[in-house]
């Protein structure tokens, strides 16, 4: 890495996050409905509209299954940020590039420790 220092706004960071954490927690609230049980009475719809329903069901549900993960990202990030060792690489404690953490503010490893990780 270089040795010249990065100097990174964390309030900039953390406004974003809480923003995007605002933002997810929003559709997950109005998604809801569509991670409901599916009624499956055959008198009520039809097979196909069944399957749609089951497969719409499927996707919405692995939505919110990326969405929560993503929620982890930010509140662990987060908690990085209150306790001062945000930017830093988790695996070699080098600083990770400001455009790197512009381009996802969640990243937790540097291009060399990513690229490492890649290949093992």
């Amino acid at each position: 890495m270089s040795d010249q220092k990065i100097t990174i706004n964390l309030e900039k960071f953390a406004s974003e996050l809480e923003k995007r954490k605002t933002e997810i927690s929003d559709i997950r609230a109005s998604s809801q409905q569509s991670r409901d049980v599916v009624e499956l009475d055959q008198s009520k719809v039809g097979r196909l509209s069944r399957m749609d329903a089951l497969q719409s069901q499927a996707m919405s549900l692995e939505s919110e299954r990326r969405r929560q993960v993503e929620l982890s990202k930010i509140e662990t990030t987060l908690t990085r940020l209150q306790y001062g060792n945000y930017g830093y690489c988790l695996r070699c404690d080098e600083e990770i590039q400001l455009k790197r953490l512009e381009l996802d503010p969640t990243i937790t490893l540097c291009i060399d420790c990513a690229t490492k990780n890649r290949n093992d």
